[in-house]
């Protein structure tokens, strides 16, 4: 299995840097602006549970499938045709699944449990989220993957795969297949893997300034002196660069 050294390097940033970086402040120097930082579908919401916290920072590339009802007129995608495609592309996979079921039941669905998670461990997937719930979350736990569901419930019935590798939407955020998915305990966050460069050496820049700001005010307990430090925060590289 051959991993990007780049994707790596990205797990020395949290997701609330990288978002920094990727769009929530445009105007910035070390923002790269790529999405309206309210409108863009660029990171989940508060929906989003992350399971395994202590597993830390969680990269990869993304693929995507939906989940649905069985249908009698089309049944021709199975879990495998997911395996697949984790296996065809480049390594670390995070697996970002779509639970397109009825209201009634998706709470109920407990989609992708220890033996499917198994078989994507081995495949080279390192984390999923899951737009609905899971269960076996104790049996998956050794896994080390990465698992963002929006609860957990104990059974499930008949689903069926819809769609592998078609632009999927999970907890407001928007993930085309290739995308690079960047997680942690405060949620994901999606980016074009033609930025990932950028993006890494933003997100370095970003955390130089924000050690030495963050030293700065642990050094000192002069309101004044804070507010001018904040200041110099937001009016980015006037005060401290």
């Amino acid at each position: 299995m051959k991993i990007d050294d780049r994707l790596e390097k990205l797990k020395q940033f949290d997701t609330p840097s990288i978002t920094n970086v990727v769009a929530t402040y445009p105007d910035k120097e070390y923002c790269l602006g790529l999405y309206h930082p309210w409108r863009g579908q660029w990171y989940t919401d508060e929906r989003a549970r992350v399971m395994y916290p202590e597993l830390g920072r969680t990269v990869g590339y993304a693929v995507t499938c939906t989940y649905g009802l069985p249908d009698p007129n089309y049944e021709c995608l199975k879990f495998a045709d997911v395996l697949k495609a984790v296996a065809a592309v480049g390594k670390p996979v995070v697996l970002i699944v779509k639970q397109d079921m009825p209201e009634e039941i998706k709470c109920r669905n407990g989609l992708l449990g220890g033996n499917m998670m198994t078989a994507l461990r081995s495949a080279g997937c390192v984390g999923v989220i899951s737009d609905g719930p899971s269960r076996d979350v104790d049996e998956i736990r050794p896994l080390q993957m990465q698992y963002v569901l929006s609860g957990v419930t104990a059974g499930h019935g008949k689903w069926a795969v819809q769609s592998v590798n078609t632009g999927v939407e999970v907890f407001g955020m928007q993930v085309s297949p290739g995308e690079i998915i960047h997680m942690d305990e405060n949620g994901a966050v999606k980016f074009p893997a033609s930025v990932i460069d950028q993006v890494i050496e933003k997100a370095e820049y970003l955390q130089k300034f924000e050690e030495n700001r963050q030293r700065r005010m642990r050094e000192t307990e002069d309101v004044d002196e804070l507010i001018k430090i904040m200041s110099g925060f937001y009016d980015y590289g006037k005060f401290y660069l």
